[in-house]
């Protein structure tokens, strides 16, 4: 397959510690980074772990033109005491 009809899609997980967090981020991204599709929120539960107060949340940003840059993400999830999670 030539590589100009590959689909690139890419794709940044932001970590943080609770639900407020997550959906604060979700709420900023789009007029921070002018990011069009809103972003995916899962909680991430750790092994033994069945209190959803100890999990953390994870934001997920598809960014399938590769123009978001992952330091700003990464500050802007610091913000909020969280971080990016490498790929």
């Amino acid at each position: 397959m030539p590589e100009n009809d590959r689909v690139s899609e890419r794709r940044h997980v932001l970590v943080l510690p609770d639900r407020d967090a997550a959906e604060e981020v979700a709420e900023e991204l789009p007029d921070r980074f002018g990011v069009a599709e809103t972003p995916q929120l899962f909680r991430d539960a750790l092994a033994g772990e069945d209190d959803a107060e100890d999990a953390q949340w994870l934001v997920v940003v598809e960014d399938p033109d590769g123009r978001l840059d992952a330091a700003a993400l990464d500050e802007f999830a610091a913000e909020h005491e969280g971080w990016l999670e490498a790929p």
